[in-house]
């Protein structure tokens, strides 16, 4: 018998719905600002620069540098307990927006400030109603 995930998914809201497409999509979406081109991540129903509520959602590369780094030894509930070491990163994207994002497939201790990773994308939850959660790999 397979293990199953049991970590929590994330809520998907009229706000996150674009994101979380784009994501099954494979395709990594920011918001963008009609009225003052501001980029802003995560999703939000006003733009945090002017307060419009004109957003469009656009498809960025998925390449970023790690700004911050950290790695969790201690699981912060049952549902974590298999996961643990794993890491955590904000990760700055072309655009000008920042994700926080698991950095996977490497050993925990050596993903660094400055490293350039590769957003992915990997299916959390059953088959019927699996969200595909963004993660990153360190690049080559």
């Amino acid at each position: 018998m397979a293990d199953v995930d049991t970590r929590p998914l994330p809520p998907i809201t009229p706000d996150t719905r674009a994101f979380w497409d784009g994501c099954a999509a494979g395709e990594l979406r920011v918001q963008h600002c009609a009225a003052c081109t501001a980029v802003q991540f995560p999703p939000r129903a006003r733009c945090i620069a002017c307060g419009a509520q004109r957003l469009d959602w656009h498809a960025v590369p998925p390449h970023g540098t790690v700004y911050s780094v950290t790695v969790v030894h201690r699981a912060p509930g049952a549902a974590f307990r298999d996961s643990v070491p794993y890491v955590v990163a904000l990760v700055d994207l072309a655009p000008g927006a920042r994700l926080m994002v698991n950095v996977v497939d490497c050993a925990p201790g050596s993903v660094t400030i400055g490293m350039r990773v590769r957003v992915g994308f990997e299916p959390r939850g059953s088959d019927e109603h699996a969200v595909w959660m963004p993660v990153a790999r360190v690049e080559n």
